[in-house]
């Protein structure tokens, strides 16, 4: 027994490591396609500004070297692929991910209705420790607006990497044109064929990353391949001692000579780890080992024997007849030019498709979050959750991409404005990563600050190199940033309003309770759902509703879907499902919860799945009047929600089972036999279960309703601010909030509910 016990974990470890492996070459394509690039314009970048000369002596190349080694080595080894990649969030990575592990471990989060509980339920023990960080951040309002904002500066600052990497990327590749060409001509064949390979790029994005995925790892692979190979060709054939330009020494020397020009030409020299926050963002795609594998045996040897072959040749070549022709393709063999520039248009095109789904995924989690207007979003592939689409952004991004390219026509000056983009986003990064450490990771503050001081140090003198250079490209992710930042705060501000308002304006129970057993209106057939935000008590649209027009539904939900700080919610925990009143009423209210990277279902399974969770709380809650697992959730003894991990299974007009319960073991009630209805409705209920009078009645109700008809009732609020309000306010809320608001797509369930059956009912909402 031992031996066959040994024998099966030795092949579990051999097949963990096959499926590790396997992932790790996929991640090549996905994760990496933006670092393997970047030696196409680094070196290129870091003389293009005219900071710094390529003399004689080698200082300046050397030092360049030097800093990029230890750049590669410090800030994306060390600080992403050791230490950040375990911050995960659930196995999700990217700046809301740690935004999220915060608000997880810390009452801090913003969100209206954030899921509190559902958070505390998750982590359970693992929440943070008593100590002066938490208690700031939980008390001071001012703290948690500003963990907000540095998790939007990141987001809009991603957004604007969006928007700069396809551009420097696919430019830089077809630079390589200028080598074979008159100078009179190539001026007029750079910028069209990059304004057409962006367009083609972002033309084929609807497509989705699978049906042309298999592709990605092989281009990166052999482009990783080819650079290695002309790396050591330089090395041996040009300067074969040029290893030794890789002590820190070498930066030193190069600081003292070139001084301030040395210091602003940093800015170029940074986007060497440039693709670095990628690696953290694609995290949920992947495994940390993959991803630790795929850059500590390919990626990162590849990158430094690359830059190493570029400085041997440049240290031997001196006689430039352009500074501009200092980087990757003046040290390529002439004879394998043409079919490296191939490989290398193809790995941009690869690098750029990766930025521009980390976007999408991006802005995904900040709709889920209420910080960004409510998009389309079409998922390209019905296996890896991950891969979206998103019409609006993708159109927004290719406009202002094909605007930059125009617009700078040279490498130098999107080289600066990704520069500030990348190395602000570490900088979050960087902030957040100290705060998890402490709260998350139960570490002594010692070591938040060693993080901190460290890394931050690094990065803010990179950030410093890049701020100067404002005028010269710098300014445009400035620009960006604001115009996304202001859009995602304004959205968040006028949603929380609408929020409170909602919660402000709700009906209590009691004004229920007194209408009678009738509520004081006509009950027709079918089932009326009611979508709110609210959590408790009746929304405001109830009342506005059947006060004008006094006939609603014989069965009513009052349905609310909630996105929680938190990547994924267990099916099990999903739904709550509780009375609103007393049982003659028949008025639910149901609380659907999604993680910021669940997928919600269509309109069909999403009925189902409501149906049968409100017949399994009517079946469970019989006779029961301490519910299990129940959450006292409004001021009211009346409504006490449950959870409802598994729904009651029903038959349909075909008679399949919808629902994971097997019909074996059960038996079929028919609840609808006077009915003449074509679509029957059968509950399958437990062989053993014990069914009352009272339950078999509300069953055969919720039953009648369902074949009736179900009806979406959406509410439409208008947002205006209160008279007297100030100026900044009104022009908030009256115009840029309703500008958004008429611009952007309704709920999710609003756009996958049947149009015929949906109905609106609008209000003005004082705010």
């Amino acid at each position: 027994m031992d031996v066959e016990s040994s024998r099966g974990a030795a092949g579990a470890r051999k097949k963990s490591w096959r499926s590790e492996l396997v992932l790790a070459y996929q991640s090549l394509g996905v994760v990496y396609g933006e670092v393997a690039t970047s030696p196409l314009y680094v070196f290129k970048s870091a003389f293009a500004g005219g900071d710094i000369e390529h003399s004689e002596g080698n200082e300046e190349i050397y030092g360049v070297l030097s800093l990029v080694f230890w750049s590669l080595t410090l800030i994306t080894l060390l600080k992403y692929v050791l230490i950040v990649l375990r911050a995960d969030d659930d196995g999700e990575g990217g700046t809301f991910a740690l935004y999220s592990l915060i608000c997880r471990r810390v009452r801090a989060a913003l969100i209206p209705g954030g899921g509190g509980e559902l958070t505390e339920r998750r982590d359970g023990a693992g929440r943070a420790p008593a100590s002066s960080v938490r208690a700031a951040l939980e008390q001071r309002r001012g703290l948690q607006w500003l963990l907000l904002l540095l998790a939007l500066l990141g987001t809009s600052m991603v957004i604007g990497d969006g928007v700069l990497t396809p551009a420097l990327s696919v430019f830089s590749a077809v630079s390589g044109l200028k080598l074979s060409m008159v100078d009179e001509h190539h001026q007029y064949v750079l910028l069209p064929v990059t304004c057409v390979i962006l367009v083609g790029l972002f033309a084929l994005q609807h497509f989705g990353t699978h049906r042309v995925g298999f592709l990605f790892a092989p281009v990166v692979c052999l482009w990783l391949l080819s650079i290695s190979i002309i790396g050591v060709y330089n090395i041996i054939h040009w300067n074969p001692h040029v290893y030794k330009a890789l002590s820190p020494h070498y930066m030193y020397i190069f600081l003292k000579k070139t001084e301030v020009g040395g210091w602003m030409s940093l800015g170029g020299i940074l986007l060497c780890v440039t693709g670095s926050e990628a690696m953290y963002a694609d995290l949920g795609h992947f495994s940390q080992s993959s991803i630790k594998i795929a850059f500590t045996l390919m990626v990162y040897p590849a990158l430094i024997l690359a830059y190493m072959g570029q400085a041997a040749y440049i240290s031997r070549h001196h006689n430039f007849e352009n500074k501009y022709h200092i980087g990757f393709y003046v040290s390529v063999p002439e004879k394998i030019r043409w079919p490296v520039l191939g490989i290398a248009v193809l790995a941009a095109v690869v690098g750029s498709q990766a930025v521009i789904t980390g976007t999408f995924s991006v802005i995904k989690q900040c709709c889920s979050l209420n910080c960004f207007p409510r998009v389309k979003i079409v998922h390209t592939s019905s296996t890896v959750h991950g891969q979206i689409y998103i019409p609006e952004i993708n159109w927004i991004l290719m406009i202002l991409c094909l605007a930059v390219t125009i617009g700078f026509r040279d490498t130098k000056h999107l080289a600066n404005a990704q520069g500030l983009a990348v190395i602000t986003v570490m900088l979050v990064t960087t902030c957040l990563m100290s705060i998890v450490i402490i709260l998350c990771w139960n570490k002594n503050i010692v070591f938040a600050l060693c993080f901190l001081l460290f890394f931050g140090t690094i990065e803010a003198i990179y950030f410093s190199a890049s701020l100067v250079k404002f005028h010269k490209g710098a300014w445009l992710p400035i620009t960006l940033s604001f115009i996304f930042m202001m859009v995602m705060c304004v959205w968040h501000y006028g949603s929380t309003k609408k929020y409170e308002f909602d919660v402000q304006n709700k009906v209590s129970i009691s004004w229920l309770l007194n209408l009678g057993p009738t509520l004081g209106i006509v009950r027709v057939r079918g089932i009326g759902l009611i979508h709110t935000e609210l959590m408790s008590g009746i929304p405001a649209i109830f009342s506005h509703f059947v006060t004008n027009l006094p006939a609603f539904h014989q069965v009513l939900v009052f349905l609310c879907i909630k996105s929680v700080p938190v990547p994924h919610v267990q099916p099990e925990e999903r739904f709550l499902v509780g009375r609103v009143g007393l049982k003659q009423y028949r008025l639910y209210r149901v609380i659907v919860r999604y993680g910021y990277r669940d997928v919600q279902k269509d309109a069909m399974e999403f009925e189902k799945d409501l149906m049968s969770s409100i017949a399994e709380f009517i079946r469970s809650t019989s006779g029961d009047s301490d519910q299990q697992g129940c959450l006292d959730c409004a001021d009211s003894p009346y409504e006490q929600l449950s959870y409802i991990s598994k729904g009651l299974p029903f038959q349909e007009e075909d008679g399949e089972l919808d629902g994971s319960t097997e019909s074996s073991g059960h038996k079929e009630i028919n609840l609808n036999t006077l009915s003449s209805k074509s679509k029957r409705v059968r509950f399958v209920l437990p062989e053993n279960a014990q069914i009352d009078s009272e339950v078999r009645g509300e069953l055969q109700e919720l039953t009648e309703a369902r074949e009736a008809g179900m009806s979406f009732i959406m509410g439409r609020s208008y947002m205006k601010a209160k008279s007297g309000s100030s100026l900044i306010k009104r022009i908030v809320i009256n115009f840029i909030y309703e500008f958004l608001t008429r611009n952007s797509r309704g709920p999710a369930f609003a756009a996958n509910a049947p149009h015929v059956s949906t109905l609106e009912v609008g209000m003005v909402c004082q705010v």
